[in-house]
């Protein structure tokens, strides 16, 4: 009776914490589409370096895109040798999709950067979207369920493509908005944290995720002082360097795949079970050491 009890003062709580979740994403919509529609400013296009290297226009524009291409392969790489310590095989699924959309990355932004304009553009925003929903569907696996990231996976993809397509026919037919592919952008900003918060870590060094969230952060003021920090010193411009610290917390997500552990329910680790030819034995977390949303 009392682990009756238990189980379902459990499913309440995980209840509400999805409801919150949910919620943050109701009102972020709502705080995006009750604005008038925002079309692509045509300035965004006119960075301040344009300096040609190595016969690259825009080449530290185009070439710092190479960064993503190291730490998307790097993911990828490890996500293929098949060595994460992981509670359940489903959280595996959302990984790549986020590596993956930060490979491609590198070459629709470098290809962006080439000849900057909306035609090209596209081919920058589209595999951004791919890896901002990846993410998202990471952390909901890791602190809600892996059985509704596998779910959710998909439909947040395809929002993350619709978001992009939308911005691209409506530039097109001369009434560009830019609010749906601001919301795939920025929501999983705000619905990160939330879930770090308000849900138990289930490996060490959870830190990692907040580490890549604050380097987007200031890539992302990097990128509004883009001729502020070329005019420094005239080595990089704020956009080159958004790219670089972009990547840079791209890659610690990597190391903290690489270097985490599972913890058991008071947050020590836990070591993998080995059997007796020294490989990993059994996994020690059944299905049911997993929160479900089904009642």
């Amino acid at each position: 009776m009392a682990t009756i009890l238990e189980t379902r003062r459990e499913r309440r709580a995980i209840d509400w914490r999805v409801a919150l979740v949910a919620a943050s994403a109701v009102l972020a919509a709502i705080a995006v589409f009750t604005r008038a529609p925002i079309p692509q400013d045509p300035s965004y296009h006119r960075f301040a370096d344009s300096r040609v290297i190595l016969g690259v226009p825009n080449g530290l524009n185009v070439l710092s895109n190479l960064a993503f291409a190291v730490v998307g392969g790097a993911g990828l790489w490890l996500l293929l040798r098949g060595r994460l310590a992981l509670r359940d095989s489903r959280e595996r699924f959302p990984w790549p999709v986020f590596f993956g959309g930060v490979a491609l990355t590198s070459a629709g932004s470098a290809w962006y950067h080439l000849a900057p304009s909306n035609e090209t553009l596209i081919w920058d925003r589209l595999p951004m979207a791919f890896a901002f929903m990846g993410l998202l569907a990471v952390v909901v696996a890791e602190r809600i369920d892996p059985r509704t990231a596998v779910r959710v996976l998909g439909p947040l993809v395809l929002a993350g493509i619709g978001g992009v397509l939308y911005w691209y026919a409506t530039e097109r037919s001369g009434s560009g908005d830019l609010r749906p592919y601001a919301l795939v952008q920025f929501y999983p900003a705000l619905a990160i944290p939330l879930l770090l918060v308000l849900f138990p870590r289930p490996y060490t060094l959870a830190s990692g995720f907040v580490g890549a969230l604050g380097a987007y952060v200031l890539a992302k003021l990097a990128e509004s002082k883009d001729a502020a920090i070329l005019g420094l010193g005239g080595l990089v411009s704020g956009h080159t360097l958004k790219h670089l610290l972009a990547a840079a917390g791209i890659g610690i997500l990597v190391w903290m795949l690489v270097a985490r552990s599972r913890v058991d329910g008071v947050g020590s680790p836990v070591r993998e079970p080995v059997s007796s030819r020294g490989k990993p034995g059994p996994d020690r977390f059944s299905s049911r050491a997993v929160p479900s949303l089904r009642a």
